[in-house]
């Protein structure tokens, strides 16, 4: 199931926005789109529904969220998205940076989604490896063989954010067997009502 969802710019852009600020100010691409990653996984696992609607893909560097990764360049965003996203932050001093221009628009998030960025933030945030990091999760680990055999990508899907990493690793919020049928029923239903607008 490809998300086919609708973008949710604003909330991505309030998203990065956010994790620059916790990280002093300024983000580097690869930390940045992997710490969504993480938000989304755990907003995926905890509530039905991911905070961008974006669509993932695996890479040899692990999920990318692909508009996220537009908005976060800013040339390649369209120019709704672009001129949104230039009110909160911009290119940095450093290659493949943002930095912060003004406080994050919190309006924008709901409660769920900001509990899951400080979740992501409290978790992730400050670890190194976090390119190494999300390879142990199985929604990127089921490409693995792709990518080695010369795929440069493949789409991932959101169903796959609720299958559990090995024990060790931090699932972004534990599910019961009851939950996580429950939150791929929201998914399904999800997709079927974007799949009704088409």
């Amino acid at each position: 199931m490809n998300t086919g969802f609708h973008f949710a710019y604003k909330k991505a852009a309030q998203a990065l926005n956010f994790f620059a600020i916790q990280n002093g100010g300024e983000i580097e691409k690869l930390h940045a789109l992997k710490l969504v990653f993480f938000a989304d996984r755990y907003h995926v696992r905890k509530y039905g529904r991911p905070i961008t609607n974006d669509q993932y893909w695996a890479m040899p560097l692990g999920p990318v969220p692909s508009a996220v990764k537009d908005l976060f360049e800013l040339d390649s965003a369209s120019s709704l998205e672009r001129h949104y996203a230039e009110q909160y932050f911009k290119l940095g001093t450093r290659a493949h940076c943002i930095c912060s221009c003004v406080a994050v628009d919190f309006r924008v998030l709901s409660e769920s989604d900001k509990e899951a960025l400080e979740f992501t933030w409290h978790t992730f945030g400050r670890r190194s490896g976090i390119v190494e990091k999300t390879h142990e999760y199985p929604e990127w680990k089921r490409h693995e063989a792709a990518l080695k055999g010369g795929n440069s990508r493949v789409p991932m899907d959101y169903l796959d954010f609720l299958d559990d990493p090995p024990a060790q690793v931090n699932p972004c919020h534990a599910l019961t067997p009851e939950e996580r049928q429950n939150r791929q029923e929201q998914l399904k239903e999800m997709a079927d009502a974007v799949a009704l607008w088409r």
